[in-house]
């Protein structure tokens, strides 16, 4: 089990959340890096060292991109991704709000064909919910959760194409996590055939501005 971490807050603000991540850093898939909703227009240097720190202690650091579901051109997400690479050295692309549907499957390919042309090592796509079976293909690793610990709970099926794949493909994302329950939600994970998971405490509009338990997340020391 290992975790993939959003953490959407700036260093300066909480830099022990940003030590912690080091920290745990060789038990991490990676951590997602967003400066501004992306790269920002101009680097930042707090989130240079941070990504430094990240990649010496041997985690994977992964430049927020959104797509938009869909309405970003393929032009719009490459630039993202080469001032990632230039600013701040990433190894891959977190690719945030796919379009899951079949329709859109041509898109997205184009998108992370795109990326890895421009040296993105692994892609990371999140439509946050199941997509049509396709998108597997592209992904490195897919997110096919993003949501509310008690939606979580109540309300969530894998589809039978899933099985054809192994769980280290898939990831969830699950927010509202109480700390007692931190572990809980990381074995939950592994149950519904996820081998990548991350479990916060936060909620709102922003739940990725704290970091997960990391001595309470699904086996997690």
């Amino acid at each position: 089990m290992t975790l993939l971490v959003p953490l959407y807050v700036h260093p300066a603000a909480d830099p022990a959340a940003w030590r912690a991540l080091v920290a745990a850093a060789p038990r991490l898939y990676g951590v997602v890096l967003n400066a501004a909703d992306g790269p920002g227009a101009a680097p930042d240097p707090a989130f240079a060292d941070a990504a430094r720190a990240l990649r010496e202690a041997g985690a994977r650091v992964l430049g927020y991109v959104d797509t938009a579901y869909g309405r970003r051109s393929p032009e719009a997400v490459a630039d993202d991704v080469d001032r990632h690479r230039s600013w701040y050295d990433v190894d891959g692309c977190f690719l945030d709000q796919v379009s899951p549907g079949r329709r859109e499957l041509r898109h997205c390919r184009r998108l992370v064909r795109a990326a890895r042309e421009r040296g993105a090592r692994t892609v990371v796509l999140n439509p946050g919910v199941h997509p049509a079976p396709g998108y597997a293909r592209l992904a490195d690793l897919l997110v096919t959760f993003e949501g509310h610990w008690s939606t979580y709970l109540r309300a969530f099926t894998a589809p039978p194409w899933t099985a054809r794949h192994s769980p280290e493909h898939f990831c969830h994302l699950v927010y509202g996590v109480p700390p007692a329950l931190a572990g809980l939600a990381g074995r939950t994970a592994v149950l519904r055939g996820a081998g990548v998971h991350c479990a916060v405490p936060g909620a709102g509009p922003n739940p990725w501005t704290r970091p997960p338990h990391l001595s309470d997340a699904g086996g997690v020391p």
